[in-house]
């Protein structure tokens, strides 16, 4: 970042960052292992705030637990007391943040460290036999030492909500470790610690309150989004990987060998080029995937107001685009790119997307772009592209830049035909409607049709009413309903908006006929959905209903719920893996809209082998008519995949660049080998081997009536 980066004078840290544990042992006889690169990390971020964002000393708040040189085998931090990341004064540094800060103050936080998972401690608010997840304060292993668990940091994080603070939060740690892989070290580990409290312990608030925050953050027996995270609503959250992954530190400097959380190094080397206008998901686009291009089992996560500009209080509107995720130069000097999006987004070989330098704010100029990618090979949520440049351009593609789709492939083009009808004034609105098609990329003309045909190989047929009014069929020939207003034929803008309504409808069907009818793939039959029942009593915020005290169906084939009534969905991962998974609903006014999770910057949920996710939904049902019928369609997938670009609004309403996926209908294609884990830094630029094992999904329809 340079010299004239903008002063944030109203910004107040808590920097926590652990390398020394004291001695400690868990259930199955390990333990948690000092690391290497955490009070690193903190010194690193606390030398940012300070020599670029120009926070002073007394802002910043700081604990650290370091590895004395001399005596390496120690385990006994070199600070003094007062200054260690115990659970006690982790504690009192967030209230102590919360009571020095002013109102409307700017707060960031940043833990490096090991998560840990341990046997909830709170079985009335989660459930019997459920886990806490939490951060390992450096007296772990002490009669006084205990995690600061999930419940916990949701509730301190609230604190400082409550006091009108703008909160970021970064969390370099994880959940799920084990053994060293290699040159990196992995900062957690994969143990449940079931050690019971000591009579002594006491949590950050009564259970009471605890049990409200908890549930307002919609937490459940799932409880986590992210590794060690609570759902967030008013604060940024930035983790350094989902819940069953892994959180690296590398030594990135190859001749000091100094260690660094992948997280913290990629976030300050993204933050010291960042440009005015910036928000958080900009910034973490680029961290994701510079970080699993080289770690390919980790996955940083972002959630809450990703569209709050960085270290700012500003929202902006989110365009959700395709990340870059790697670059490479051929053999033959040919240029390729992976992005992030696949066969589980819709998108198929020979789609094309225009290039933007991650920090282009405006993806709907043409001369922002810096290249075409067009896809060769097509994995499960990325794909491998050939990059063109742009004329008068250098062709300089870089991972974390976005990539908007331009084109489909042809086969997926839909066939529009304008029935011929008697009039001179009719044969003129034809003729500017014919005029208006070329160029859109999604329908083009056939003039081989005539009115007699069967329609058969067109998708649109185009007529003038005895109104003077154009109606759109399908290819059987029914009016599409739900189109309005109607337009006609002496509207002079008429031609342009029929046109963006056959493209809407071309995009709303080639996203819900996504389907993976690969029955080999082992996702196949393991993602079971279901509507569970209704009821008249639940209000939000209630504990879900257990399935007794719910409304059964009438007719379980045929689910029906009034408007005013909730009904549930539930979501069950049979497979063996964990999945991540969206929910899209497809409603009558030809509108597409992820309905869970529902923060825009909220991509996903993880869930868990073997977990079942319960969402409440209260339908409604505006304009005429007494029923209306809406499609809910799952997604799952191994990988991270962002299903918002298939999002749509209502008919006319204008569309937003995004990076849609579409139908494929192609067979699988033969693609690259796997990605070769041993060597992350150097590896070819590859796809999955079988893009259908890595995702599924499933749809369930209801009525809704008045």
């Amino acid at each position: 970042m340079t010299e004239k980066t903008n002063q944030v004078p109203n910004l107040y840290a808590l920097l926590i960052g652990i390398d020394c544990y004291m001695p400690n042992i868990l259930p199955d006889g390990s333990y948690y292992k000092s690391l290497g690169g955490c009070v690193r990390d903190i010194n690193h971020i606390e030398a940012f705030l300070k020599n670029t964002q120009k926070v002073p000393q007394t802002k910043i708040l700081k604990l650290t637990a370091s590895v004395n040189p001399d005596k390496p085998g120690q385990q006994q931090p070199v600070e003094p007391s007062e200054k260690l990341p115990t659970r006690k004064n982790i504690v009192d540094s967030f209230r102590k943040l919360g009571e020095i800060a002013p109102e409307t103050a700017q707060i960031y936080i940043q833990y490096s460290g090991h998560g840990g998972r341990a046997k909830t401690v709170f079985p009335d608010i989660k459930g019997i036999g459920e886990i806490d997840e939490g951060l390992v304060p450096t007296d772990i292993g002490t009669s006084e030492g205990q995690y600061l668990r999930d419940l916990e940091l949701a509730q301190l994080l609230k604190e400082l909500v409550d006091k009108k603070l703008t909160v970021t939060l970064v969390l370099d740690c994880c959940h799920s470790g084990g053994a060293t892989r290699g040159d990196a070290e992995i900062r957690g580990m994969n143990v449940e610690d079931d050690k019971p409290l000591l009579s002594t312990f006491e949590p950050v608030a009564p259970l009471e309150v605890l049990a409200a925050t908890w549930q307002s953050l919609g937490g459940g027996t799932r409880g986590l989004k992210a590794s060690g995270v609570p759902e967030s609503r008013d604060y940024v959250l930035l983790a350094a990987c989902r819940q069953n992954e892994y959180a690296y530190e590398y030594a990135f400097n190859r001749e000091t060998r100094e260690r660094n959380g992948a997280l913290t190094y990629w976030l300050l080397d993204t933050l010291r080029q960042q440009n005015p206008g910036q928000t958080y998901k900009d910034l973490y686009d680029r961290i994701h995937a510079q970080i699993h291009s080289q770690f390919p089992s980790q996955t940083p996560m972002l959630l809450g107001e990703g569209d709050r500009l960085i270290f700012g209080t500003e929202r902006v509107k989110t365009v959700f685009a395709v990340p870059v995720m790697k670059v490479e130069q051929t053999e033959i000097g040919e240029m390729r790119a992976l992005l992030e999006v696949g066969q589980a987004n819709g998108v198929t070989k020979g789609a094309e997307f225009a290039i933007y330098p991650r920090s282009t704010t405006d993806l709907t100029k043409k001369d922002n772009r810096v290249a075409i990618a067009r896809i060769i090979q097509r994995g499960g949520t990325d794909s491998l592209c050939k990059l063109e440049a742009i004329a008068g351009k250098e062709l300089k593609v870089e991972p974390g830049d976005l990539a908007v789709q331009i084109a489909v492939a042809a086969s997926l083009v839909r066939k529009v035909s304008l029935l011929t009808q008697e009039g001179e004034q009719n044969k003129k609105a034809l003729a500017a409607l014919k005029a208006a098609i070329p160029g859109n990329g999604w329908v083009e003309l056939d003039e081989t049709r005539t009115a007699g045909d069967n329609g058969e190989g067109v998708d649109y047929f185009v007529e003038i009413n005895n109104n003077y009014e154009f109606e759109i069929r399908d290819s059987g020939g029914a009016i599409f309903q739900n189109i309005k207003p109607t337009l006609k034929i002496d509207d002079p803008t008429a031609p342009e908006k029929i046109v963006k309504r056959l493209v809407h409808l071309a995009k709303y069907r080639a996203a819900k006929t996504i389907d993976n009818v690969d029955t080999d793939s082992p996702l196949s039959g393991k993602l079971a959905v279901e509507w569970m029942g209704t009821s008249d009593t639940y209000d939000r915020g209630d504990p879900i209903p257990a399935l007794s005290q719910l409304q059964k169906f009438s007719d379980r084939t045929q689910p029906t719920v009034k408007i005013g009534d909730y009904i549930f969905l539930s979501i069950r991962n049979n497979s063996t893996e964990t999945l991540n998974v969206a929910v899209l609903n497809f409603e009558s006014d030809w509108s597409i809209q992820q309905i869970h999770p529902q923060k825009p910057t909220e991509l996903f949920i993880t869930l868990e082998p073997g977990k079942e996710e319960k969402i409440p939904l209260q339908p409604a049902l505006e304009g005429e008519g007494n029923e209306v019928e809406n499609t809910v369609k799952v997604f799952a997938t191994k990988d991270r995949a962002n299903f918002r670009w298939l999002e749509l609004p209502s008919l006319d309403e204008e569309i937003v660049q995004k990076g849609f996926g579409r139908r494929s209908l192609n067979p699988l294609e033969t693609l690259l080998a796997a990605i070769d884990g041993e060597q992350p830094i150097t590896r070819k630029l590859t796809v999955a081997a079988s893009p259908s094992r890595e995702w599924t999904t499933k749809q369930v329809t209801l009525t809704i009536t008045k």
